[in-house]
């Protein structure tokens, strides 16, 4: 798994698990422990700190469901709630006609779009890097922004304010990243 996709399984899988799902226990482990920073690929030691203070899974789940759960949830972490005319469909759309196996839950969640770009990078398709730019470009960037402000605003725990922080200058760096392999492959002749 190369950086890219672990910083997006990681960010994804934090959004979108409950904080007392078993799966996440070696993550918070490691988040407690300090040790995340040894496989963090990007700057971000302070922010990382920070987000190791207030790693507690469950203090956490009573902010996560405030946020996150049900229809009464103060920050909507679905893609739909943001864009006017944008269904879930479409993502769904997206993602199975690249191969992507899905459940029931819905597609545009924050943290299923951040694991759906760990899974396009893990299959390294032709068109990996175009589909990952499209997800970003499409899916993620224009409400990600409004979505982060908001778990910033109504987050009760320092951990998923820190959090938030660490998400947006993540995808940033990301979608640059992703703006250099765009540029790799255009090549020398479409510079000229």
């Amino acid at each position: 798994m190369n950086e890219f996709s672990v910083v997006c399984r990681v960010l994804g899988t934090l959004f979108y698990r409950q904080p007392q799902d078993p799966l996440l226990v070696p993550l918070f482990a490691l988040i407690k422990e300090g040790k995340l920073q040894q496989h963090w690929p990007l700057e971000q030691d302070e922010l990382l700190t920070r987000l190791q203070q207030h790693c507690d899974a469950h203090l956490l789940a009573a902010d996560f469901n405030e946020m996150f759960v049900g229809s009464e949830c103060s920050v909507s972490p679905f893609r739909s709630t943001y864009i006017a005319g944008s269904n879930e469909a479409e993502v769904r759309v997206f993602l199975q006609q690249r191969g992507m196996p899905l459940g029931e839950t819905p597609a545009d969640h924050f943290g299923a779009l951040l694991l759906a770009s760990s899974w396009l990078e893990d299959q390294s398709q032709e068109d990996e890097v175009q589909a990952q730019i499209t997800l970003f470009d499409d899916f993620l960037l224009p409400w990600c922004g409004r979505f982060l402000g908001k778990v910033e605003a109504h987050a009760t725990s320092g951990f998923y304010r820190t959090l938030a922080l660490i998400a947006r200058d993540a995808i940033a760096a990301m979608r640059d990243e992703l703006a250099e392999y765009e540029q790799e492959d255009a090549g020398p002749d479409e510079e000229e």
